[in-house]
């Protein structure tokens, strides 16, 4: 028989006693996520239910199997066997509730999915007019930005023969070797 306990906060722990093998797992979910983890220890079969307790130190699992009594500490970051008796003073009890055990749900067979229908071909891209903003302006055959007084082009230089700094973009002749304004080499 396998069993559950609401840990709080989005938290659930699952017992599970498989043979000689106690499986624990805990499970988290919150909006739009969901996580979990399982661990198996060795207690052997188990001659009552377990009992699940929350301390100061955080939740202890109590297994009562025909080798004595085995306790599994439940953390954040995982779950250990404890070599001791925990201290219990001012730990809660919490409720378990059964739970069916997974290989118990006989699975229930998948519907065939319809095939879906082929996608339409795309339309070839359309030339594009210049995007305008305020001051900027792009095109994109040639593909080319102007905005205020810079200009950046890529391909082949513009009919009109006007020239600017690549560094600040400022007006530069065709024979001039370093930018007038930052000095920027040509």
């Amino acid at each position: 028989m396998a069993y559950s306990c609401n840990l709080g906060s989005g938290q659930r722990v699952y017992l599970d006693n498989r043979g000689t093998q106690t499986v624990v797992t805990i499970s988290s979910s919150s909006s739009g996520q969901q996580q979990q983890s399982s661990s198996s220890f060795p207690t052997g079969g188990w001659d009552a239910p377990p009992t699940v307790y929350r301390t100061s130190t955080g939740i202890v699992v109590r297994i009562e199997a025909g080798g004595g009594s085995h306790f599994i500490h439940l953390q954040a970051n995982g779950m250990s066997v404890l070599s001791s008796v925990p201290s219990f003073q001012n730990a809660d009890v919490l409720p378990l509730e059964k739970a069916p055990t997974p290989s118990a749900e006989p699975m229930k067979p998948m519907e065939p999915m319809k095939p879906m229908e082929p996608m339409k071909p795309m339309e070839p891209m359309k030339p594009m007019e210049p995007m305008k903003m305020g001051d900027m302006e792009m095109s994109m055959n040639p593909m080319q930005m102007r905005m205020g007084n810079m200009q950046m082009q890529m391909g082949t230089p513009a009919a009109t023969g006007k020239k600017f700094c690549p560094q600040c973009g400022a007006r530069v002749g065709e024979s001039d070797r370093f930018c007038s304004a930052c000095g920027h080499q040509l």
